[in-house]
């Protein structure tokens, strides 16, 4: 027996010898690898998370903390930005230990379950920035340690849970960003130990901030910026004796800002910004030392700023857009730590201090729209540190301070709408930093610097109506970033220089009532993207180029009032103008066909010896011997003609009479239903159904364009009965028809009939009979995106207008996933279902394959037949034929790809490819420019890019991935409104300090 024994332990040991180390890896490291299983890992964030461990532990695994080296004992997971996605792991609630838990900005999706309640142990849980959605779990308040929750730039919904309400230790609770509704409850003041509520951004129902909140009198931070919120601002906010930052900005908030907020003492900041409150500020403020910021801009406040605000070291002042007024001189003259002072939209008077800006930081000043007076304080750039001087529409007088030739901070400089004079420094021209120099309509003299060489960055130059004279420099040409220029009404002598001609981003040059001479320089067409020429009332002579006509975004050309003589250049029947003024100059010779028309005769007037088929034009200068042989033939054709026009008229007499006659059959047999308070009845519509009319035409039917008796214009689809099932044609027209099923017809009024948002197409009314049917819509100017953007006339679409198309389509889109119940998804998102009104607004159209969806359904809801438009449907939508909202999120991401690149979904430029994969491709082969629209100026490229990511983050092959609608929106406004440099980090909340500088929209830089 004893040699039986001997020999098992003699041949077990190799095979113990052998076993790997992960057989004896403890219980924590088995939890910690079921969590690895559960996990996409694209990055190989686990790469070290094997089974090779000398200690039995996960202790040196990354991202793995023990409560002591070799302990075993997990006291902390941290996975943040590891790209991970999954469902979260509740198998790390058997960690019995673990206190710290951090899955920060991930792909973590799914629903949290109650399981949460088993880790006991918790103190931190940040889940913040991933895809979690369904309601909150009422459970997380019976983690009796838990002291910070972070659930910010999630999807959660529903309402917060009442047992919120009962956390024993919580200090942290941000919840922002979220889809939340009902109100706030009152029962978040029962939390005593709190000391951060950060709920901004979420979709509250209307309610008041409760009173209970006052009780929190541990509270450091307040966050509920746009939730909502209405009614006064309670009283019992003043016991929050500990608060550092109050922020209750974009809300519905009214009456007057309360006294008891003075009793703030700690206060940092104070955020009211965009709110209805009214009133006067209240007095003593000397008691807030601490308080560093205010903005209570864009309210209703009036009456004057409280003298207490002098003696505070304010850092930044916000109260712009108010009925504010007086002398602000000693608040601002004192505030030594100011760097952001923003004033403008008042009624404010007097003078700025002349030593403001000589013992503080400031960076940001913006008084325009008041009623100030004076001169310019010389100290403002002492400190090297001033970026925005924007002090437009105001009364200041005097010249610009020598000092400012070196302020080579400065970015933004809007002087305009003033009584400045006196010449401009020498060096203020080169300022390298500076994107927008405006000076516009002040007493300015001398000349344009040679120094402006050195202005590289500058975009826009506007230094119209002042007294500049002399000749332009050739250093101009140097400024090769300018966009716009515009030096009109001044009294500029000389030629324009030939060094224009390298402004190649060159979109707006506008020089009229000057005193320029001489030729245009004969390489216009060099300027591929100039948009608009003015060079009218000068002394311009010569012919004009015939490379005008290459200039193919040209659209506003005036060169009225010269000395301009030859002929008309053929070349500009190549342009799609939307002004042409030639008119008193000395043009000769016959006008080119496309513009001998009477409408354009204002165009020509005042060129004695211009002829053409415009009645009125020719006086008889150009009569020769042969007219007598022109009448003849004139009067034959005339003859010829009458004769063909009765005929013609009597025929389509008895056509229309016949067409009546048939038309009162069919009226009587219609069905109408309207959905809006209509101007116009049926029979208005029935009759204007012609040939004439139609501007969009398909397999299914037509579209037309009617104008109506009161002069407003609608569009008409007109559905044949009985359309195929799955048929997918497009109706490609102005109103941006797309792809018509059997239950098209249906589907539109279905939706349309019962949503009413700005950014989505109007649906008057339909009607039916047994042979058609009628969709009536508001009539949209421009047309569609798509037909807009891919014809000639694309340049009309600078980056701004397509900012703002993709910031009202998205608003669009998420009104359907996120506000209507149920949930709409769109199927069939593209540029031509994207109409555009005469402001270039935009409006998602075409409803005829759009379905609710169950938002209980997983994954998706399931379809027969495949929806979409070629290039715009998601990869998984085409072999899972789940649809859900993440399809839409795909379509519009390329919607965002075509403003940015210019380019349609599909073409055979790409190969097999698609507009997403060539992006891609061409983004790792050739970089960033080798996608941007080449009509697009690169001023813009920064937010360009912005918008780029956004598009290709929308397009991500795993519908994870893509952010919902809301988040898109929420994306695509920050690019447009916050400055990335105003930001703050404070006690782990990120501020963004918003602000919308009313006075300086439509600006560049």
């Amino acid at each position: 027996m004893s040699h039986s024994l001997l020999f098992t332990f003699l041949v077990t040991i190799p095979i113990i010898i052998q076993l790997p180390y992960g057989y004896c890896l403890n219980q924590e490291g088995r939890c910690l690898q079921q969590l690895k299983l559960g996990f996409d890992d694209p990055d190989s964030f686990f790469s070290d998370w094997d089974d090779t461990v000398s200690d039995y532990t996960p202790c040196h695994w990354t991202g793995v903390t023990c409560s002591e080296p070799g302990s075993g004992f997990v006291v902390s997971v941290d996975l943040s930005n590891a790209n991970v996605a999954g469902p979260f792991p509740t198998v790390l609630c058997r960690l019995t230990g673990l206190k710290y838990l951090s899955l920060y900005n991930n792909s973590v999706n799914g629903t949290l379950s109650d399981d949460l309640s088993t880790c006991r142990t918790l103190v931190h849980l940040n889940l913040a920035q991933n895809y979690l959605t369904g309601k909150l779990p009422e459970s997380l308040s019976q983690l009796p340690e838990l002291k910070f929750l972070d659930l910010t730039g999630n999807n959660f919904s529903g309402e917060i849970p009442a047992s919120f309400g009962s956390f024993k230790k919580l200090e942290a609770l941000s919840l922002v960003d979220n889809l939340i509704g009902g109100n706030i409850p009152a029962n978040l003041g029962n939390i005593s130990t709190l000391k951060q509520l950060n709920l901004s951004y979420n979709p509250f129902a209307a309610g008041e901030i409760p009173a209970e909140i006052g009780n929190l009198t541990n509270l450091e931070v307040l966050w509920l910026t746009d939730c909502n919120l209405y009614g006064p601002i309670p009283d019992s906010l003043s016991r929050l004796s500990k608060l550092v930052d109050l922020d209750l900005a974009v809300n519905k908030l009214v009456g007057p800002l309360p006294s008891s907020i003075t009793e703030l003492t700690n206060v940092v900041q104070i955020e009211l910004y965009n709110n209805s409150l009214t009133g006067e500020l209240p007095v003593k403020w000397s008691k807030m030392t601490s308080l560093r910021l205010i903005d209570v801009s864009m309210n209703m406040l009036t009456g004057t700023l409280p003298e207490e605000l002098c003696g505070l070291q304010l850092e930044s002042l916000h109260v712009y857009e108010n009925e504010f007024e007086g002398n602000v001189h000693n608040i601002i003259s004192n505030s030594s730590n100011l760097y952001e002072l923003r004033l403008f939209g008042n009624r404010f008077t007097g003078s700025l201090p002349k030593d403001l800006g000589k013992n503080s930081r400031l960076v940001w000043l913006d008084v325009s729209n008041n009623m100030f007076t004076g001169e310019i304080p010389v100290n403002l750039c002492r400190n090297g540190g001033l970026e925005e001087l924007l002090m437009i529409h105001n009364s200041f007088s005097g010249s610009i301070p020598e000092s400012f030739s070196k302020c080579r901070s400065l970015k933004r400089v809007r002087l305009g709408y003033n009584k400045f004079s006196g010449e401009v420094p020498a060096g203020f021209w080169g300022l390298p930093g500076v994107t927008l120099l405006e000076l516009v309509e002040n007493s300015f003299s001398g000349v344009v610097g040679k120094s402006i060489a050195g202005a590289r960055s500058l975009c826009t130059l506007n230094i119209g109506y002042n007294k500049f004279s002399g000749e332009l420099p050739d250093e101009i040409g140097n400024v090769d970033s300018l966009i716009e220029f515009s030096g009109s009404n001044n009294m500029f002598s000389g030629s324009l220089p030939v060094s224009v001609l390298k402004l190649e981003q060159l979109t707006k040059l506008d020089l009229r009532n000057n005193g320029f001479y001489g030729g245009i320089p004969s390489g216009i067409d060099s300027l591929k993207k100039l948009n608009e020429l003015n060079l009218a009332n000068n002394r311009f002579s010569g012919n004009i180029p015939d490379k005008i006509g290459e200039l193919s975004v040209l659209n506003y050309l005036d060169l009225s009032g010269n000395q301009f003589s030859g002929k008309v250049p053929d070349g500009l029947q190549n342009l799609r103008l939307n002004q042409l003024n030639l008119s008193s100059n000395l043009l000769t010779g016959d006008i080119p066909p496309v513009y001998a028309k009477k409408i354009y005769i204002n165009s020509f007037v005042g060129n004695p010896g211009l002829c053409g088929d415009i009645e009125g034009l020719c006086d008889g200068k150009n009569v020769t011997r042969g007219m007598g042989y022109v009448w003849l033939l004139r009067s034959i054709f005339v003859l010829s003609g009458s004769i063909f026009i009765v005929g013609f008229g009597w025929f389509y007499f008895q056509y229309r009479k016949f067409k009546n006659s048939k038309q009162s059959i069919d009226k009587s047999k219609w069905t109408l239903m309207s959905f809006h308070k209509l101007s116009f009845s049926e029979y208005e519509i029935l009759g204007a159904l012609d040939e004439d009319n139609v501007i969009g035409r398909g397999a299914s039917g037509k579209v037309y364009k009617v104008v109506l008796s009161n002069g407003e214009a609608v569009a008409v689809k007109k559905l044949w009965g009985g359309s195929k099932k799955g048929e997918d044609e497009d109706l490609e027209n102005e109103s941006g028809s797309g792809p018509v099923v059997d239950n098209g017809f249906d589907a539109e009024v279905e939706t349309l009939g019962r949503i009413r948002h700005k950014n989505i197409v109007r649906l008057w009314c339909c009607g039916s009979t047994k042979t058609c049917k009628l969709l009536v819509y508001e009539y949209m100017l421009n047309g569609s995106l798509g037909d807009l953007l891919h014809s000639t006339k694309s340049g009309l679409l600078d980056w701004p207008l397509r900012y703002k198309i993709a910031v009202d389509a998205s608003e669009g889109l998420a009104y359907l996933h996120h506000d209507c119940v149920p949930a709409i998804v769109h199927r069939d998102i593209k540029s031509n279902n994207i109409l555009l009104d005469g402001d270039f607004g935009a409006r998602v159209a075409d409803f005829g394959v759009a379905k609710v969806v169950d938002s209980d359904a997983k994954g998706g809801n399931s379809v027969s037949v495949i929806a979409g438009s070629c290039g715009y449907i998601a990869p998984e939508y085409a072999y899972t034929l789940r649809v859900n909202e993440k399809c839409d999120i795909y379509s519009f991401g390329v919607v965002i790809l075509e403003l940015v690149t210019g380019k349609r979904p599909v073409d055979p430029e790409y190969g097999e490819k698609d507009l997403v994969k060539w992006v891609c491709t061409t983004l790792d082969q050739k970089g960033v420019d080798a996608v941007f629209d080449p009509k697009l100026d690169s001023c813009f490229k920064e937010e360009i890019c912005k918008v780029l990511n956004i598009g290709l983050l929308c397009t991500s092959p795993l519908p994870i991935n893509r952010p919902s609608m809301r988040r898109v929106v929420k994306m695509l406004h920050e690019i447009g409104s916050v400055d990335p440099m105003k930001f703050a980090s404070k006690d782990g909340k990120l501020t963004p300090y918003y602000y919308d500088d009313a006075s300086d929209h439509g600006t560049v830089g």
